[in-house]
């Protein structure tokens, strides 16, 4: 099995995934950027396209919101990142640090893919996700594309709550997708259809 095959998830779907478990060893965001705790709901916050300056800290946001053998390499990050039809957005904060960032990429088939999400984990519960994704999605339909896929683990319940939030509906059971056995369901969402219902 390939790289892409065994790690080509959103399963590991950011935002929601850490939410159910510690960072480990890791430096809590707190610790990493001490003004995260402090954020509320009148936060500006901004989208933009990553670029190449940013690539460590995506790397590190990475690191602290997967495990081991889960989070990406940077090897393996920046596969992704450069793949054919591939985008990167990065959501930042008023003194323009990362907060979180999402890379997604086209189809020839006209559908869309969204390989992972990732949200610092105590920058969470502010929406950050939903903003990154909802963006995704509006630059998929742009570029034409009908439909968006993404993968995440059968037993990530916080996950699949807030895709279903977002009108992502279960497609198929991907048996053993993850290195360490466990299951993922295949998530689609119709772009056409939802734009037309905004």
């Amino acid at each position: 099995m390939n790289t892409l095959d065994r790690k080509g998830h959103i399963g590991r779907t950011r935002e929601v995934r850490k939410e159910e478990s510690s960072c480990g060893n890791t430096l809590n965001a707190e610790q990493a950027h001490p003004h995260v705790a402090s954020y509320n709901d009148w936060v500006d916050f901004t989208l933009r396209d990553a670029d190449s300056r940013d690539f460590e800290t995506l790397w590190r946001i990475d690191q602290q919101c997967f495990v081991q053998g889960i989070a990406y390499s940077r090897r393996e990050l920046a596969a992704y990142m450069s793949l054919r039809g591939a985008f990167t957005i990065v959501l930042t904060d008023e003194e323009s640090q990362i907060l979180g960032f999402l890379v997604a990429t086209t189809r020839r088939d006209g559908t869309g893919h969204v390989i992972t999400i990732d949200v610092l984990p105590d920058a969470r519960r502010l929406g950050i996700g939903s903003k990154l994704l909802s963006a995704a999605e509006e630059r998929l339909r742009k570029l034409e594309c009908h439909s968006v896929s993404l993968e995440t683990a059968v037993d990530n319940r916080s996950a699949l709550l807030f895709y279903k939030r977002h009108q992502y509906f279960t497609l198929k059971t991907v048996p053993r997708y993850y290195s360490n056995g466990v299951d993922a369901l295949v998530l689609q969402k119709d772009l056409l259809s939802t734009a037309q219902a905004s």
